[in-house]
């Protein structure tokens, strides 16, 4: 079962802003994705999922995930989201984590899978994402969803992430209490 197929049948979906093929990729995803589902009321109604990942801007061309970019609220929640999503990564992909409760960066391998893990205080994954890759926002202002999502994602596979090898304790180590800044009323 691809990626794609694993979302759909289990309705993993949240929060969709793109979910469909580009023109360099056969799946792209961008919206949230589920951890744990919201208790079932009905068999067609539940309530809103108990924990998801966010900003997710996900591109594949195989039946794994080829590239991944998310934002964890806790890294706390990193375990449960890569058992959940364990079968889909891929020693070949690259994955980006910008994790709200984490003050350092680093690069860690987690059962022979590399990760990428930032700190994202006030800033988005999108904007952090074109930072690393080296492109403007002008750059991308006239172009569709999808060739905004094949730009991205291609520049990003290109890029040498130069970022310090860490162990996962390392990065769990580097969580802070006081989390991602929020703006406007609350």
């Amino acid at each position: 079962m691809s990626i794609q197929d694993y979302i759909a049948q289990n309705n993993l979906e949240w929060m969709i802003v793109y979910n469909d093929p580009t023109d360099s990729y056969k799946y792209a995803y961008r919206g949230c994705l589920v951890v744990i589902e919201g208790k079932v009321i009905t068999a067609d109604k539940s309530l809103p999922p108990k924990e998801i990942v966010k900003q997710v801007l996900m591109a594949t061309n195989s039946d794994t995930i080829d590239f991944l970019a998310c934002e964890l609220q806790t890294i706390n929640n990193f375990e449960r989201f890569f058992a959940k999503y364990k079968d889909y990564f891929s020693p070949d992909g690259k994955y980006l984590l910008f994790i709200s409760d984490i003050d350092s960066k680093g690069k860690f391998v987690y059962e022979g899978i590399t990760f990428y893990a930032y700190a994202l205080d006030e800033s988005s994954v999108w904007n952090d994402l074109l930072d690393l890759a080296d492109l403007s926002k002008g750059d991308l202002k006239k172009m569709s969803d999808k060739e905004k999502i094949d730009a991205v994602c291609d520049e990003m596979k290109r890029t040498t992430l130069r970022i310090a090898d860490k162990t996962y304790e390392e990065i769990k180590s580097f969580q802070t209490a006081q989390g991602k800044l929020t703006f406007g009323a609350v």
